[in-house]
């Protein structure tokens, strides 16, 4: 690499300010796991880019949560994707946040729209929706899918979009 592209790299502002990450409490040295339902532990950042429109996908492949009825484990996949506003969700603290269901009694279906709802409360996004893939039990496959939209009738209409052709599996 000649000096002068070397140069012109480390002159760029690359990554971010300790200013700007001040305010998240994660990062420290342990992790303490939450037993319990949390939404107190979703973070957000602010998206430097809130005029654009890029969509995020976050995969979470070893999501757990408990039968209310038996207190059976319950396994899935689960699948954000979304269009970010004026904020961000940062990465551990969904970790953290979808962690805290491994002891939570809930229904796929409940647990699913419940972290659509506490991600649209954390970010207030342009587009989000939150896909579940959860492993038979009993010889039946549940996939829950909640989302939302701004008031954008752009967004408006990809959340009728995606929700009237979501077809599991395809």
């Amino acid at each position: 690499m000649s000096r002068s592209v070397s140069k012109t790299i480390t002159r760029r502002k690359i990554g971010r300010s300790p200013k700007e990450l001040k305010n998240l409490k994660l990062g420290q040295v342990t992790t303490d796991y939450p037993s319990t339902y949390s939404p107190a532990l979703l973070e957000s950042f602010p998206n430097r880019h809130p005029k654009s429109e890029a969509w995020t996908s976050l995969l979470c492949p070893e999501f757990t949560s408990l039968c209310p009825k038996t207190g059976q484990p319950d396994f899935a996949h689960i699948t954000i994707n979304y269009v970010a506003d004026k904020k961000m969700v940062e990465s551990k603290s969904l970790k953290l946040y979808l962690f805290s269901f491994r002891n939570h009694g809930d229904f796929h279906e409940d647990c699913i729209q419940t972290i659509c709802n506490d991600l649209v409360k954390l970010m207030s996004p342009k587009y989000l929706e939150v896909i579940g893939e959860f492993t038979p039990r009993g010889g039946i496959s549940i996939f829950p899918f909640a989302s939302y939209a701004c008031d954008d009738p752009e967004f408006q209409n990809l959340k009728a979009h995606r929700f009237y052709n979501y077809a599991p599996q395809q």
